[in-house]
């Protein structure tokens, strides 16, 4: 990496339903940060897999995880900023994405697993079942206290969430141009 243009990496993490991949596209819109989701980088069979009620392991998320680190670090080499929704739920896989860009901050969307449910009942369209739900929670792993992020409540509104990430993370929000005086003639 050259490192001669300075960039920003965020990644919204937790598990499925946590709303990651709403708030980070709210960051994205705000901040003109690149935004991508995840799930899109999954494999085939990982989708399959998922589709199925079959959890993924650590065998099947490496080549994906290490997929997003590559998107991160190719995006930081052109001088682009981004923001991913990941679920990113054990520290190593954390780590794997922080061999990326130079840094990269977590915000960790965090409640109560019955609020995530009720979520993902409602959802149409998206590959992962319900029922994976408790093998991600069990699977997640808090940031750790040396982890550059922050942890928001999934309970609060949207906007305050994609506010309280841009404003908590200095993140450099999009000017937006002056409208030119009407000449009146």
């Amino acid at each position: 990496m050259t490192g001669d243009l300075p960039t920003r990496h965020v990644v919204v993490m937790g598990v499925s339903g946590a709303g990651k991949t709403t708030v980070a596209r709210g960051v994205a819109g705000l901040t003109g940060l690149t935004f991508a989701e995840a799930d899109e980088f999954h494999s085939e069979a990982n989708v399959d897999r998922m589709r199925a009620g079959v959890p993924l392991d650590d065998a099947a998320r490496w080549p994906w995880l290490r997929a997003l680190a590559d998107w991160m670090t190719s995006r930081h080499r052109e001088g682009v900023s981004t923001v991913l929704a990941c679920s990113a739920l054990k520290r190593s896989y954390r780590d794997l994405l922080r061999q990326g860009p130079p840094r990269v901050d977590f915000v960790h969307l965090h409640g109560p697993t019955e609020v995530i449910r009720d979520r993902m009942s409602l959802r149409a369209g998206h590959y992962m079942p319900e029922s994976l739900l408790d093998s991600q929670t069990a699977t997640l792993e808090p940031l750790w206290p040396d982890e550059p992020g922050l942890v928001l409540d999934l309970q609060l509104p949207t906007e305050t969430l994609i506010t309280a990430t841009i404003t908590q993370l200095a993140l450099p929000r999009l000017t937006i141009p002056a409208t030119p005086p009407v000449n009146p003639r």
